[in-house]
């Protein structure tokens, strides 16, 4: 076993002295994550308002009353406001006149105009809003009824704070319904992103390293080797432990600064590194393969390269496989990517256990025994070509 651990060892350090990885490795998976989690926005805010209009109770009373309900609320002047609107900056402009606040102080009904924005979510704003200037609208109502009677302005306040604060306030949930919006529904701002670079890049730097076997071969390190008391399985042992704590060693990687830097959740760690160890097993296995198949290592590298991202595209890498269509992703099943993806989300989002991903991680760890056996076969081949 010593050998194979020498081998092994050997291997990650040439891995780690490669100054190009300082950039690939380490720096490029978390500037993709950072701009994928850009992309899908996150945040979670119930809706994006701007206000128009002057300073009145109505516009104090809607705004205190959409934040206490988590909607961003800004004020701005109505060219202002439209633009925003239009570049997708807000999700609903509400514009109050001077009229409408006078209504309101004589506590009657009001009409706001409001312009939505295209956005997904700016009809949930607007009920969101209608819902607001109702409640404020009723209250105000009751306060001028129970002053017009004759009650006190400030005794009829208190009592209708200490009835508001008896009640229960109506909720107002929105439900997509959407089958995709529902899936991704709760997930944080990286979370997507994160996954789907650790099966990127894993793949990908495994592949791309494929060119250490070709140079072995090449400047004879594997003929001194088995010089040494090892044997050409021990030498096969070695080479596949080392590309497979090369690709698990990039994935736990982007799972640690992920988690640390973008407080990426993934969910049960041992179950997703038991899904990592999967995957990577299947890395090295296609590595090796690639590896041993080809003699040059420009074409080793851009095969490496080309292979992974189109494998990567494939199955889920790049972008969700919900958002494929239903052809495509039956075409995703046949990448280890595929796999590896609906086993880590079914762990991210639905807190799944060994049980729910035993078909994900049974397929992944089949084509990690197929990958490493073909591949430890071809590198046995060409190493007696090589000797």
């Amino acid at each position: 076993m010593r050998p194979v651990l020498a081998i092994t060892a050997v291997e990650l350090r040439r891995f780690l002295r490669d100054r190009s990885n300082i950039f690939f490795v380490f720096i490029f998976p978390l500037v993709l994550v950072l701009v994928i989690g850009s992309q899908f926005g996150g945040g979670g805010s119930p809706g994006r308002v701007v206000l128009v209009g002057e300073g009145s109770d109505l516009r104090t009373a809607v705004v205190t009353a959409l934040e206490d309900d988590g909607v961003a609320v800004a004020l701005a002047a109505a060219d202002d406001a439209l633009e925003q609107v239009a570049r997708g900056r807000a999700d609903v402009v509400v514009q109050l006149e001077r009229a409408d606040a006078d209504a309101f102080a004589a506590g009657g009904d009001v009409t706001l105009d409001v312009v939505a924005s295209s956005q997904a979510g700016a009809p949930a704003t607007v009920e969101r809003v209608r819902t607001a200037v109702q409640a404020v609208t009723v209250q105000q109502g009751q306060l001028a009824a129970l002053t017009a009677a004759g009650a006190d302005e400030a005794a009829a306040q208190s009592a209708l704070g200490r009835v508001a604060g008896a009640l229960d306030e109506p909720r107002l949930e929105v439900v997509d319904v959407d089958e995709v919006a529902q899936e991704l529904s709760g997930l944080g701002q990286f979370d997507v992103g994160a996954a789907s670079q650790v099966l990127l890049f894993v793949f990908l730097i495994s592949l791309a390293g494929s060119t250490t076997l070709i140079q072995a071969r090449r400047y004879g390190v594997v003929g001194r080797t088995l010089t040494a008391p090892v044997s050409t399985t021990q030498l096969l042992a070695g080479q596949a432990l080392g590309r497979f704590v090369i690709a698990l060693f990039q994935g736990a990687y982007i799972m640690a600064a992920t988690a640390l830097l973008f407080g990426v959740d993934w969910g049960n760690l041992w179950l997703s590194a038991v899904v990592l160890a999967a995957f990577a097993a299947a890395a090295a296995g296609a590595a090796m393969l690639l590896g041993s198949l080809l003699d040059n290592e420009n074409a080793a590298v851009g095969a490496g390269i080309g292979l992974g991202l189109v494998l990567a595209a494939l199955g889920g890498g790049m972008l969700p496989l919900e958002l494929f269509p239903d052809s495509l992703r039956g075409v995703s099943l046949a990448t280890p990517h595929a796999w590896a993806y609906e086993a880590f989300a079914e762990i991210q989002r639905h807190d799944g256990t060994l049980a729910d991903v035993a078909p994900q991680l049974a397929v992944l760890l089949a084509m990690a025994v197929a990958l490493l056996g073909i591949g430890s076969w071809a590198l046995r081949r060409s190493l007696s070509r090589a000797m």
